[in-house]
């Protein structure tokens, strides 16, 4: 592995949820740990499991790892460090401000941003304390703050300032309230991770083009601001050899190398390792130890027998109570790399086949869906949404209006704050909004949708609803906010998306409780891609069906209303007839 290659004594494992940094982490550990070195696990992934991965309990504490020589773990709590750092925040204006004020700087407080603020305030102390340097010989992270959170770091000491002149929105600057103190340490930090001679960025994605080029986006986030010594591993990829065994095995072959062939140019330069899918879970020293080993036996843990998911439902279940109205607005959400895009597809298609009006509106930056779909199907239109010319135009707006009249530190602070991911969401939403008033008379199915917290965010502002009100006002007509038009379960239904996988699975529980804050219920979970519901003949897609099983009954049992299951496909979803295979009655 070029990565492990004379390593650093801090390594981070950066990637999107469900691409295995966490196995990569632990792996990584337990091989350093073999091998004499005095290591130091740390998470800071809000779906960690390390603990399970060990069998041990961890906390936010340093704790030996008994059966493995040489290796302590601990897991900080991002939620917990979150709540903390809100109520150090709220605390002391909560009685004295007006409510409403309040509630809208509890809303500033609850997005992404500050979880990774506060996991970073927590982690900070790890990169700078001269203890721990003198004690482990190697720290490694799951996982890394974004480039967005660093910059945050790196801006001129005027945040709280900024804030009470109310120059800027703070969907991502309110976080930093209160952080003064800290600066020094986070400067410290902020340039260890800059030195390559001391830590090491290591790029996780899995053999799938959106995933790709979602990282390689990290990537060059990252090095504009100086992260450039970066490595990449590419994990779960199917082993060549399963093709003979498997036509699915073979097409997902296929499928990949197509994707590493077709690789986005800013990665083709970094320093690649390749990992094999493996059949069994990556849970208990034998396995971590196995990880890296090609030639690990398939069915080393675990049933590998096939255990079909009887009786799921289908998509084509859901559709038919989708369709029962004639009308209506349909939303797909969930993280990325889980098919948002594609599940919007093909529900558009199967209501369009049914022959009712459909207009499919996507965010997809690939486009090849709008590309595919206009003017093959009756019934059936296709917009595309340019986020970053609406994101642009967005901040154009924004700069030219609130930072009109600020200084130079002004105005670099509104910047920053215009690059934070909710921007390209409230940005993307006005673009969207303006369709929403269609789904009174056809079907408008949305991919993809901003989080409950930035509809909140806009919400907690008024800015957005005043707009619109303003706007409407002037012909005189009785109005809806897309927020009231989200709310009503009569004319939206939400589809969170989702894999068979334990961290998928997490993020979408995270975020429909984040949909419920905002007064949204989700109507319906999809997981999409399973191994269940096909027929395999491979050993190794055996065994990975018989993994997702715990996933399916958790959303089943414990999350979901209602949820359907959709196979994973021997080609790729894409065209009107493989998109309508997802959708259609079996």
């Amino acid at each position: 592995m070029k990565f492990l290659d004379q390593l650093p004594r801090f390594a981070f494992f950066t990637g999107k949820g469900g691409v295995g940094k966490t196995s990569l982490a632990c792996a990584t550990a337990v091989k350093l740990a073999d091998a004499g070195k005095q290591v130091l696990l740390v998470s800071t992934d809000p779906a960690s499991n390390v603990g399970q991965v060990f069998s041990i309990r961890i906390g936010n504490k340093i704790t030996a790892v008994p059966e493995v020589k040489n290796l302590w773990a601990m897991e900080i709590d991002p939620q917990a460090a979150a709540q903390g750092y809100r109520d150090r925040i709220v605390g002391p204006v909560r009685g004295v401000l007006p409510v409403d004020v309040v509630k809208g700087i509890e809303e500033q407080l609850s997005g992404a941003c500050t979880t990774e603020i506060a996991a970073f305030d927590e982690f900070t102390g790890l990169l700078t304390d001269e203890s721990l340097v003198e004690r482990f010989e190697h720290v490694i992270f799951d996982t890394a703050p974004t480039g967005h959170t660093i910059r945050l770091l790196q801006l001129p000491g005027a945040w709280n300032s900024f804030l009470e002149s109310g120059k800027g929105d703070a969907s991502c600057l309110g976080p930093l309230a209160g952080l003064e103190k800290q600066r020094a340490q986070y400067k410290a930090a902020v340039d260890a991770l800059a030195d390559s001679q001391r830590t090491r960025l290591i790029l996780v994605a899995r053999a799938q083009a959106s995933t790709l080029r979602e990282v390689a986006r990290t990537h060059d986030e990252l090095a504009r601001i100086g992260l450039r010594r970066q490595y990449l591993v590419i994990n779960g990829v199917m082993p060549t050899a399963e093709a003979a065994h498997d036509a699915l095995a073979a097409a997902v072959v296929r499928r990949e190398q197509h994707a590493l062939a077709e690789m986005p140019t800013l990665l083709r330069d970094l320093p690649t390792d390749q990992v094999a899918l493996k059949a069994f879970d990556l849970v208990g020293l034998e396995a971590l130890r196995q990880f890296f080993d090609d030639q690990a036996p398939l069915t080393k843990t675990g049933d590998t027998t096939q255990s079909a998911t009887l009786g799921a439902p289908t998509l084509s279940q859901l559709v038919d109570d989708v369709a029962a109205p004639g009308h209506g607005l349909i939303m797909v959400m969930g993280k990325g790399g889980v098919g948002k895009t594609t599940l919007a597809a093909a529900l558009a298609v199967e209501l369009a086949r049914r022959g009712l009006p459909v207009h499919l509106t996507t965010s997809d930056p690939a486009a090849h869906l709008a590309e595919t779909l206009v003017g093959q199907l009756e019934h059936l239109t296709v917009s595309r949404i340019d986020p970053q010319a609406e994101t642009l135009r967005y901040r154009e707006q924004v700069l030219a209006t609130k930072g009109k009249n600020l200084d130079a530190q002004g105005r670099a602070l509104l910047e920053e704050d215009l690059r934070s991911p909710c921007t390209e969401e409230i940005a993307v939403f006005q673009a969207f909004s303006r369709i929403i008033r269609e789904a009174g008379r056809k079907f408008v199915v949305m991919d993809t949708a901003p989080t409950g917290h930035t509809l909140l965010l806009l919400d907690a502002t008024g800015a957005y609803h005043r707009e619109i009100a303003r706007q409407m006002s002037i012909s005189g007509v009785h109005f809806t906010t897309p927020m009231m038009q989200l709310q009503d379960e009569t004319r939206t239904k939400v589809l969170i998306a989702t894999l068979a996988e334990n961290t998928p699975v997490q993020e979408a529980a995270v975020l429909q409780d984040d949909l419920r804050r905002a007064g949204i219920e989700p109507w319906a979970w999809v997981i999409n891609g399973s191994v269940s519901v096909t027929s395999v003949t491979s050993a190794l897609l055996k065994a990975r069906a018989a993994k997702e099983l715990p996933f399916i009954d958790a959303v089943a049992t414990l999350h979901a209303k209602r949820y359907a299951v959709v196979p994973l496909l021997p080609e790729e979803p894409i065209g009107v007839d493989r998109l309508s295979a997802l959708a259609k009655p079996s």
